[in-house]
């Protein structure tokens, strides 16, 4: 898994703290939904993603080194995966985010480029 998937590290305009509930998230081709939950977690950071009727209302979790800039003014996060990638990432059980080892251990592998 790489070192930085599960940090906001590399996110441009990442502010400790700052409530990103509600934001617009934005794939690299386009709008996949609205941040419903984060966390700054060190080493397990995520956002889980409300799709909305996108995918059937389906929630994703991306960890936060998926995310590349986030816009304050705009309120948007903007990550580093297509819409395909995120609609084919690994299913979510509902209430089920990192605190499940294989299935972070599953999500990592799917994001980092790894088998699954």
């Amino acid at each position: 898994m790489t070192s930085g998937l599960w940090g906001y590290g590399n996110a441009e305009g990442y502010a400790a703290g700052s409530d990103l509930t509600g934001y617009r998230v934005e794939a690299t081709d386009g709008h996949i939904g609205k941040v419903d939950k984060h966390t700054e977690d060190v080493d397990a950071a995520y956002i889980v993603v409300d799709t909305g009727p996108w995918i059937f209302g389906r929630e994703v979790l991306l960890p936060a080194g998926t995310i590349t800039r986030i816009d304050h003014n705009e309120k948007t996060v903007f990550v580093d995966r297509s819409k395909d990638e995120v609609k084919n990432s690994p299913a979510r059980d509902e209430g089920h985010h990192t605190d499940d080892p294989a299935y972070r251990d599953q999500l990592g592998g799917y994001y980092s480029g790894g088998i699954i």
